[in-house]
């Protein structure tokens, strides 16, 4: 891929004295993304070249990543710091509410914004991380997905970190020119709060299905690539009945877990042209 050349601005945001920074371009309404591991705010930059002539475009630096503060300690990852994090996002914008798009643990961040916080959510597009309802279901009774899981078991565990190196956490990353911009952040990134995601979110064993959630009332725009060996298609079944207002669901055969890297232009015209339909 050619290395783009994004005209963004660097701005930061406040959640209890932890700096979030967002990359952003654009004008329009606002759509906030949100990245997952091991990643950051790069990950957007083929989807905010694609929808910032219509819309204004923030992507995030989740904490513990790049240019974004790295507070010590297991606590300071729960899902509740992490929907504040966008939440400080949105109002740094001037706005109550946004498009939120999440990938990965970003989408699990955005699952989460849409249940707890939907007053901030205008429209939800998440990538390749079912419903959380889903997820723990799947963990539980699906032993195919249990044994796959052993990835996230495996950082749940204390010093897993110290097994990590920039060069590892970027093996993904097929885009040569984007390469050394990922081992440069993922440098600036500290290891240990990288894993507290798994620590203080993942489900942990013995697996257990959740509770009944409230019903999404947000349109939904569900995209999965189906090559992720690390979310199954299993872990599909079922969402339509966890989203009350009308859910679109698009699978990508040829794309794996990095779907937005894997099928960049699809995934921003299919994006575009859903959001379209809801101006």
């Amino acid at each position: 891929m050619m290395k783009l050349d994004l005209k963004v601005q660097h701005e930061y945001a406040e959640n209890n004295g932890v700096k979030i920074h967002f990359a952003e371009m654009g004008q329009g309404k606002p759509v906030v993304m949100i990245h997952g591991f091991p990643d950051f705010w790069y990950t957007w930059r083929r989807q905010m070249q694609g929808l910032s002539d219509s819309y204004r475009v923030a992507a995030i630096d989740q904490r513990g990543y790049n240019l974004s503060d790295k507070p010590q300690g297991v606590e300071n990852y729960s899902m509740q710091h992490l929907v504040g994090d966008v939440k400080a996002v949105i109002k740094k914008l001037g706005s109550e509410k946004a498009t939120i798009i999440g990938h990965d643990w970003g989408g699990f961040v955005a699952w989460m914004c849409a249940l707890h916080t939907p007053q901030m959510v205008e429209n939800l597009v998440v990538l390749n991380i079912p419903h959380p309802k889903c997820l723990s279901r799947e963990l539980a009774n699906n032993k195919k997905q249990e044994r796959v899981a052993q990835y996230a078991r495996d950082f749940q565990k204390p010093g897993s970190h110290t097994h990590l190196t920039a060069e590892k956490l970027t093996e993904w990353v097929t885009d040569k020119e984007a390469l050394p911009e990922y081992i440069e952040a993922m440098k600036r990134s500290d290891f240990e709060a990288l894993l507290n995601y798994y620590k203080a979110n993942y489900p942990k064993e013995p697996y257990q299905e959740m509770a009944d959630v409230p019903k999404i009332e947000i349109p939904t725009l569900y995209i999965h690539g189906l090559r992720d060996w690390a979310m199954l298609p299993a872990c599909l079944n079922d969402t339509w009945n966890y989203v009350g207002k009308d859910l679109t669901l698009v699978t990508v055969p040829s794309a794996g877990h990095f779907v937005q890297q894997d099928a960049a232009d699809f995934v921003t015209s299919t994006i575009k042209s859903w959001l379209a339909q809801r101006a």
